[in-house]
């Protein structure tokens, strides 16, 4: 039997400054998750702090606790793994003024 897989774009050329975070998805259904972020431009000032987001019903949301730098080069990636968590995923991060990055970020679900 072939494990179930999935792979969702959150976010898609989106320029992330000040506070941002990625489109939430529903992956209660999965047993791990790996997001990937990738800089599409060359980001601009200090490389911000990402974190991963959970929450029980999609509005409400609560740091997971693992955090990852995101990419500090354009082409660059970074990720975070989980395999405990609730049924609704996002990332978020926060900018220094002035600092931004261009991202697309990934979710990759197995069952």
């Amino acid at each position: 039997m072939l494990p179930e897989n999935i792979t969702a774009i959150v976010s898609r050329n989106e320029r992330w400054c000040g506070e941002a975070a990625s489109e939430p998805y529903e992956a209660g259904w999965a047993r791990e998750a790996v997001f990937f972020v990738r800089a599409l431009k060359q980001p601009i000032g200090a490389t911000a702090t990402a974190w991963v987001e959970i929450s029980p019903d999609g509005m409400h949301w609560l740091r997971e606790g693992t955090e990852f730098a995101l990419p500090d080069e354009r082409d660059a990636v970074t990720m975070a793994r989980l395999a405990h968590f609730g049924n609704w995923l996002r990332v978020a991060a926060r900018f220094d003024d002035g600092a931004e990055c261009t991202v697309l970020v990934t979710l990759h679900l197995k069952a």
